[in-house]
């Protein structure tokens, strides 16, 4: 499974209901949020077999609005590569 990133700005006026639909769903506890600071945005970060499986924990409040994005890690042999890419790329005046 693949982890997801899930955004879901609101306004201090939807802030209380959208916490309620989603402690319905059962996604409360995934959930940061940055309400209490000003911030009326909620952040989690969930695992799930793709976007639209991640999407489903969106409540429709605020659907349209939410961003879903696909997480990724880097090591030490990830960098590499890239490194490896990048130098190619200079060599061939692709810079």
């Amino acid at each position: 499974m693949d982890r997801y990133l899930i955004e879901t700005p609101h306004t201090s006026s939807e802030c209380l209901v959208l916490i309620k639909l989603i402690n319905a769903q059962g996604y409360l506890w995934n959930f940061d949020w940055g309400c209490e600071a000003g911030i009326h945005n909620g952040w989690a970060i969930i695992e799930a077999e793709n976007e639209a499986q991640a999407r489903l924990v969106v409540p429709p409040l605020v659907c349209s609005r939410a961003r879903i994005l696909k997480l990724n890690k880097f090591d030490a042999t990830t960098v590499e590569g890239y490194e490896k890419q990048d130098a190619a790329a200079a060599r061939s005046g692709g810079r």
